[in-house]
């Protein structure tokens, strides 16, 4: 998850009656979210693509020029605008950055020299990432047994994909650096949000689309210092980056939101533990990448941990 609206700490629906009903056309939720687990399981195969004819961040600038203009049109159709205020616009900036900017550009980077399947997994540990820090940064959050446990589990599966007995052979540890710094990017946004744009009066879809601008904007200033312009357009790979924009940035996005709004955060944030297994089976169907035992296995091991962490304490 990687906007504005999935770091908002909603409250979700007290009982059934109070679920707003659903609009007539509209897809049911389980649809909608097998739709988003494999638009997002889908993306780290989009950006090995994507790499394969283009510099990491081409390919990140492009998925967020894409990301943005869908969000445009989303704005452009419901008559939404662009939220207002210096201090708005100022934490919004740093949040591009942490939620968009840096992870989107880190996992370009890392799926240089690492497999797509053991990028998708390193996504799997931001909610271990995010139980640690928010014992640190949010007071209220109040760690449990259970949820420590969790965070103890998870981090032996981060340990058993990698190989950890083997003395992490055959591993590439600067590319799989940069994907777990990507992880940790994004709860390091969402804290950051949460602590200084959850009480802004503007729209979930007005504070996303800025931030996806700015990202954009970031991405703009800096694509030009460290790549040129390609002298050819391959033609897959470009329509894999349109792809992860427009589908893996914005569609994403609004399927996100309404699946916010009509099940809760709570339900809406369960397609992170379907992402790892999409990605690793779109890496060895779609890419033919080699997949150790250990892999799966360690994948298991961190989604169980993951899920802990996300375990509350009773009322």
């Amino acid at each position: 998850m990687t906007t504005v609206t999935a770091s908002r700490d909603a409250a979700g629906p007290a009982n059934a009656s109070s679920v707003p009903p659903r609009p007539r056309g509209r897809l049911d939720w389980r649809l909608r979210f097998a739709a988003l687990s494999l638009i997002w399981g889908f993306s780290f195969l989009l950006i090995k693509v994507g790499t394969d004819g283009y510099a990491p961040f081409q390919v990140t600038l492009g998925r967020l020029v894409f990301g943005t203009a869908v969000l445009a049109a989303a704005m452009a159709v419901k008559r939404e605008r662009l939220p207002r205020g210096a201090r708005t616009w100022g934490h919004l900036a740093v949040a591009a950055f942490l939620l968009n900017a840096l992870p989107f550009s880190l996992f370009a980077y890392s799926e240089l020299t690492i497999p797509s399947t053991l990028a998708g997994i390193c996504n799997a540990t931001s909610p271990l990432w995010g139980m640690a820090l928010s014992m640190v940064a949010l007071s209220e959050d109040r760690p449990t047994r259970v949820r420590v446990a969790g965070l103890g589990i998870g981090f032996i599966g981060v340990l058993t994909v990698l190989g950890a007995w083997q003395g992490f052979h055959g591993l590439d540890v600067t590319g799989t650096a940069m994907a777990l710094l990507a992880s940790l990017s994004y709860p390091i946004g969402w804290i950051y949000v949460r602590r200084t744009l959850a009480g802004a009066g503007e729209s979930h879809l007005s504070l996303t689309g800025a931030q996806l601008l700015l990202a954009t904007v970031q991405l703009a200033v800096v694509t030009p210092s460290f790549t040129s312009v390609p002298t050819s357009f391959s033609l897959v790979p470009l329509l894999a980056i349109v792809a992860l924009g427009a589908l893996g940035t914005g569609l994403a996005v609004l399927l996100q939101y309404g699946l916010v709004a009509e099940v809760g955060p709570t339900t809406a944030q369960m397609v992170t533990y379907f992402i790892p297994v999409i990605a690793t089976a779109a890496g060895v169907a779609v890419l033919g990448e080699s997949l150790a035992w250990s892999t799966p296995v360690g994948a298991v091991i961190v989604l169980a941990g993951a899920a802990l962490t996300q375990v509350r304490r009773s009322a």
